[in-house]
């Protein structure tokens, strides 16, 4: 190749190359909204499934942390007073367009297996008000409570790897002892959210 044909090669290279980057970021930012499937590292013996939903076997498990404080509507709520059933605690928010498209399911769910061991929590983040966290709610007929999580801080508490504050929604099933048995950093169907629940709920 001539030094002439080199040169008017490189810039339809750069230009292929700056495309592909522009491409990769694009998709890195979709991801911010609509799940992924990397905690952010750390050792937290999740299993990956094919589905995307993350578990962990009983022996390897890990204690939740505390997940406490004022719920949307200004009540007072401890997860932990929930020990001795199944709970499912999603991470979502009123501006993000995939917990609007999970959160029919998680209404449906959470009504189907209520007073069947099973509790539903939320955690409402990055909403700059309680207001528009409980419109969410009421459109989509959602009953359970909702930890109220501006800044993300609860989220924080859990030990690394588990959560990514960029991935929303995301949500955790706990088992009878309050310990994280699975995970899914994506918007759930409701064959997902089942798939997570019915074998947690099923162990003795």
């Amino acid at each position: 190749m001539s030094a002439a044909s080199r040169s008017r090669t490189r810039p339809r290279s750069r230009a292929v190359l700056l495309t592909a980057a522009a491409a990769a970021a694009a998709l890195t930012l979709a991801a911010c909204g609509s799940g992924g499937t990397s905690g952010g590292g750390g050792d937290t013996n999740f299993v990956t499934g094919n589905n995307g939903i993350d578990t962990v076997a009983a022996g390897k498990r890990t204690q939740a942390p505390d997940l406490s404080g004022k719920t949307i509507d200004g009540k007072q709520l401890d997860v932990a007073g929930y020990k001795g059933q199944v709970v499912v605690v999603n991470v979502w928010g009123s501006w993000c367009g995939p917990c609007r498209a999970e959160a029919k399911y998680f209404a449906k769910v959470s009504k189907a297996y209520d007073g069947k061991g099973v509790q539903f929590v939320g955690i409402n983040t990055r909403d700059t008000s309680t207001g528009v966290a409980v419109a969410f709610e009421k459109d989509y007929g959602i009953t359970y409570p909702s930890l109220y999580d501006p800044t993300g801080k609860l989220m924080l508490r859990f030990k690394k790897g588990t959560l990514n504050p960029q991935l929303i929604p995301s949500t955790l099933v706990l088992d009878r002892e309050g310990k994280i048995a699975a995970r899914a950093l994506q918007p759930l169907a409701e064959e997902d959210l089942l798939g997570m629940l019915k074998p947690v709920l099923a162990e003795k």
